[in-house]
């Protein structure tokens, strides 16, 4: 019992994030758009989250989705009670955290799953924990039902790997705690580049990771770079080991890697076009746009839909602007460069979208006077989904029946917000998924729900626990200074994002 942790970093917990990549809409969008059907959103279904760390993601999704039943576990204890007690606190009957491993979880009597899901684990875990993933995956998982798996990936991490082992070697210090020990690892690291070591000096991106790293949550670092078991995959191993449990790769849950026509160089086009086998040319595009890290759907049962299904499940597929317009880039990163947006192309779709959530054949109506094609305006929706700047939403229809539940939820963490900030977002019942929301709009949302004046509650609750605002880099010192700053914040928190989050259903 002394090692149940079996490598993996436990004396700090990991970080209280919402990984949208969970998403059941999102992942059934992705499948859509691959000539697959997700399943029914509309109806009952059954999710499991395997290490599902702090349970934010999992919790948030099940506040969003009372149609789902929805099962986490992590070997954590620590997790697992924490997750237990957010999901109580939130009024949650439709969910359960558990604090199993692997292997015990695939012993445990459960439902079979419509998904599986698992967001930055596979890379992490031990080759006896990957089989028994693999054994859940075979065992647990419906025909016709899909694995959300990510991992880091080769060759994108091959030039990086001694960085992460030196981190790891430095860190090695088991009787200190894990932020004592990635605090020498990253000072060695740091001594190492500036002797001019030629591992550095050969390979520039490495410094920029440092550097890059070296801001980042000492829990999330810890968790990174300090476990035992690490191990970068190229995608063709994974497409290998999932096969195993009758699983077939279905397509990138990342929606960027949907358009090589702008993700891709013209020669990388053609190199990809002339490869059939769908496993060699996912490996070779990884090569091209060199991976670190893959988002993938596996499916149980690849029975692809008719292209006219296809166009109807995507038409009817609606969507929701998770921003305001002025705040979404028209520039955006990738592979092969930045991507300019066309903005008469992209401005009428924000436009439209402002107004409230509208379905993808709804927006190729409206917007066809303005000679913007259905081509067109995929890709631009796909973009825009990539970037999270819009995300697809469920059916309108039991809107009303989700937003019961996640008012509820949301108070809980409205109230959490009082005392801490760890957790900064919010369950949206119109996207069936979270919203990041600062815990300073967390406050000022508690505020006008209590006819109280926003700038007034916040410093209320943050003055006293130290905390004050910055800037253009200066801090605020006194309460007439935090005061004022607050005041203007309110105000555009009303202008700009109060309108969102009322679409959005949380406000």
């Amino acid at each position: 019992m002394a090692d149940w942790h079996e490598g993996y970093v436990q004396d700090i917990g990991y970080t209280h994030g919402f990984y949208r990549e969970l998403t059941p809409a999102l992942l059934n969008l992705a499948l859509a758009l691959g000539g697959y059907e997700g399943p029914a959103l509309d109806r009952p279904f059954s999710y499991c989250e395997l290490g599902a760390g702090q349970g934010v993601s999992v919790n948030i999704l099940a506040a969003a989705n009372p149609n789902g039943d929805f099962w986490a576990t992590d070997f954590n204890p620590s997790h697992a009670a924490g997750a237990a007690q957010l999901a109580a606190s939130g009024g949650l009957s439709n969910i359960r955290c558990l604090d199993r491993s692997f292997q015990e979880f695939l012993e445990l009597e459960t439902p079979p799953f419509d998904y599986v899901c698992l967001h930055g684990i596979y890379s992490w875990i031990s080759p006896e924990s990957r089989r028994a993933i693999v054994d859940i995956a075979a065992a647990k998982l419906k025909v016709g039902g899909a694995v959300y798996i990510s991992y880091n990936t080769l060759p994108g991490w091959a030039a990086a790997m001694p960085l992460r082992q030196l981190l790891s070697e430095f860190g090695a210090s088991p009787e200190e705690r894990s932020e004592q020990r990635i605090e020498k690892a990253l000072a060695m690291a740091e001594r190492l580049r500036g002797a001019k070591a030629g591992y550095f000096s050969d390979n520039p991106r490495v410094g920029q990771r440092l550097d890059r790293i070296k801001g980042m949550s000492r829990a999330y670092l810890a968790h990174e770079y300090l476990n035992r078991h690490w191990t970068p995959f190229y995608f063709s191993e994974v497409a290998r080991e999932l096969g195993e449990a009758k699983l077939s790769f279905a397509v990138s849950s990342h929606l960027g890697d949907h358009m090589d026509n702008v993700a891709l160089p013209p020669d990388g086009q053609k190199l990809l076009n002339e490869i059939a086998d769908p496993i060699r040319r996912q490996q070779m595009r990884d090569y091209l746009v060199n991976q670190q890290f893959r988002r993938d759907i596996f499916v149980k049962g690849a029975v692809g839909i008719s292209p006219a299904r296809r166009g109807s499940v995507i038409g009817a597929t609606r969507l929701a602007l998770m921003k305001p317009k002025a705040s979404v880039a028209l520039e955006v990163p990738f592979p092969v460069g930045v991507c300019k947006l066309r903005p008469e192309v992209y401005g009428p779709i924000l436009d439209a979208l402002e107004a409230g959530p509208r379905t993808l054949a709804d927006l190729a109506t409206a917007l066809a006077a303005q000679k913007i094609d259905q081509p067109a305006l995929m890709q631009a929706a796909m973009i825009l989904v990539s970037t999270g700047d819009v995300a697809p939403a469920l059916p309108e229809a039991s809107e009303a029946e989700r937003k019961r539940q996640t008012d509820r939820f949301n108070a809980s963490l409205l109230q959490r917000a009082l005392v801490s900030g760890e957790i900064s977002y919010l369950a949206s019942p119109v996207i069936g998924s979270g919203v990041p929301v600062s815990r300073v709009e967390a406050l000022m949302l508690l505020a006008l729900q209590r006819k109280f004046d926003p700038a007034r509650l916040v410093w209320q609750n943050l003055g006293p626990q130290g905390i004050r605002l910055v800037v253009e880099g200066k801090r605020l010192d006194t309460e007439a200074e935090n005061l004022a700053e607050l005041a203007k914040r309110s105000e555009q928190f009303k202008a700009e994002r109060l309108p969102i989050l009322r679409h959005l259903g949380i406000a």
